[in-house]
């Protein structure tokens, strides 16, 4: 249990050595949109990429070239998916989720707010956050593909011309 043989130790550092090289010149070559601000299918791709990793360094049965050949699939297949979702609009959908309205106009949005499993606190702690402690000053909040919530304070909604892809009132 703690320690099987000198063998297996080497292997796990050198193999691990050789992976970690692969995957760091993988997500060198395949660039930055990679390691950008995750949606859905980044977040999941990146846990791949771990769990592959991870299995390279403590499964004897997968040898390095296997292992290689995995994370090379999987930064292909990221490639192809952004690629496809960059010409295709219509593949967006099904692969993003779009950016969604949570508050406009003085008033939250509750019927998104419940449909995205949000609070009000979380709501309200985000534009504390943001060195905000009047909703009368913020035009809009947006939960953006990744996650996190952008905050328009009502001096920067311009045209509101930003929001032109976002789901809720007025922006359907």
């Amino acid at each position: 249990m703690w320690f099987d043989n000198w063998a297996e130790v080497a292997r796990v550092l050198l193999v691990g050595s050789a992976a970690y090289a692969v995957l760091v010149l993988i997500l060198r070559v395949s660039g930055k949109r990679t390691l950008s601000q995750l949606n859905i299918f980044d977040f999941v791709v990146t846990v791949a990429f771990g769990s592959t990793l991870a299995t390279i360094l403590l499964n004897a049965n997968v040898s390095w070239a296997e292992g290689a050949a995995a994370l090379g699939l999987l930064a292909a297949l990221q490639y192809l998916v952004a690629f496809v979702s960059s010409r295709w609009p219509a593949s967006r959908q099904a692969i993003t989720s779009r950016p969604v309205l949570l508050f406009r106009d003085g008033r939250i949005q509750e019927p998104e707010l419940r449909r995205n499993r949000l609070t009000e606190s979380e709501l309200l702690q985000a534009v504390r956050m943001q060195g905000n402690g009047d909703l009368s000053q913020i035009a809009a909040i947006v939960l953006e593909t990744n996650g996190k919530l952008s905050i328009i304070p009502a001096g920067k909604y311009g045209d509101g011309s930003a929001l032109g892809d976002v789901v809720g009132p007025e922006h359907n």
